[in-house]
């Protein structure tokens, strides 16, 4: 019973002040990442995890099931991604997935909270909002992601999305601005392509 105690007690301490590493971005690419600006028609998505506990266990994340790399101690991805919908998991003792709606021009902040599991670490993905996720990810040091993000592409592509824009030609005017607002508020066009098409059929009236 002792060595049993004892044996837990190991790996217990392990779990609680190890460190597993993960191959980090330079510094620059860092303190680029770390400047929270978005790129042209990109929305982009900060996956980080800023705590100690736990740092023995290094974490899987897939984005769209494509693996983008592990986590470690203070640490976080940085992806600018075309707008559309994503499935982040975090892969641990459990799967922790989440479903994430990206617009154009918008900023997403995903936590990898950790916690205690039964062998090994768990984890809870869950998006915070942007003083908790700025102060998270200013913390931490950027991963350099095992996949590239031109290959992180979204479920809905915007070739669809443009399809369904000019196939709206027998509409009225009205009809075709409800659809680009709804196309809008679901993430599928950005402001620009919003406003510049808003404009067209306003010219039709």
């Amino acid at each position: 019973m002792r060595k049993i105690a004892y044996l837990f007690a190991s790996i217990l301490l392990v779990f609680l002040t190890g460190c597993a590493s993960a191959p980090m971005a330079s510094g620059d690419k860092d303190a680029a990442s770390k400047t929270f600006t978005t790129q042209n028609n990109k929305g982009s998505i900060y996956i980080y995890r800023n705590e100690s506990f736990g740092g023995a266990i290094p974490m899987e994340v897939t984005i769209n099931g494509k693996l983008v790399g592990h986590t470690a101690a203070k640490s976080y991805f940085h992806f600018n991604v075309d707008p559309g919908e994503y499935k982040i998991e975090s892969h641990s003792e459990n799967i922790s997935s989440l479903t994430l709606p990206v617009q154009a021009s918008k900023i997403y902040f995903l936590w990898q909270e950790v916690k205690m599991g039964v062998w090994k670490a768990r984890s809870n993905l869950q998006q915070v909002d942007e003083k908790t996720g700025r102060s998270g990810v200013i913390e931490s040091k950027l991963i350099a992601a095992s996949a590239p993000e031109s290959e992180i592409k979204p479920t809905n592509s915007i070739t669809q999305t443009s399809t369904k824009i000019t196939s709206t030609e027998n509409m009225t005017p009205d009809e075709k601005l409800r659809k680009l607002q709804d196309l809008k508020e679901k993430g599928l066009i950005s402001e620009d392509d919003f406003s510049k098409k808003k404009t067209q059929i306003l010219k039709e009236l």
